[in-house]
């Protein structure tokens, strides 16, 4: 009887601990996603070319990065707009503080004007991606970021006709 009973007690306390491990590690981990919208701007299409969203944990180190689950595609920035979004990323990461978020871009950007598409240029965003400093502090198992694109401020129309998007990000 001694023996069951010790037994029992013993298989008791495994479980707890391993149940207690399991709620630990849930509680290291959130679950981010990443959303975008926009502010509307005099054009039929703005067209930006994600193919990549990672998120930074570090300030001192470019290994900081790590890349989130993309739904990689060419997003039709005025459709996102009054109060619509999309989800562009998501994954399961340390619950920490994210420094930055960095889309990298395809080259399939355009904006269509009065039935014509152009090609939108971006400085530098084929190399390097469009950062955003974040310094927010994640929240339990499931946190949500909101980025507006605002395309009202990020096209310019060039002196030669062209346009260049230069992208204003904010978080909401």
């Amino acid at each position: 009887m001694k023996k069951t009973l010790f037994a029992l007690l013993g298989f008791a306390m495994v479980s707890g601990v391993v149940l207690m491990a399991c709620q630990k590690d849930k509680e290291n981990s959130t679950t981010l996603r990443i959303r975008l919208t926009d502010n509307p701007v005099d054009a039929e299409e703005v067209n930006v070319d994600i193919q990549q969203v990672r998120v930074k944990f570090r300030e001192d180190s470019l290994s900081g990065w790590m890349n989130l689950d993309t739904y990689a595609g060419v997003y039709n920035l005025l459709g996102l707009q009054n109060g619509v979004d999309t989800l562009l990323a998501t994954g399961t990461i340390p619950t920490n503080v994210v420094k930055g978020i960095r889309f990298v871009l395809g080259t399939n950007n355009t904006i269509k004007v009065a039935g014509v598409v152009f090609p939108l240029s971006i400085p530098s965003g084929a190399e390097s991606g469009l950062k955003i400093k974040v310094d927010k502090k994640l929240n339990g198992t499931l946190d949500s970021l909101l980025i507006d694109f605002d395309a009202a401020l990020s096209v310019h129309m060039l002196g030669n006709g062209n346009y260049q998007l230069k992208p204003v990000l904010k978080i909401k």
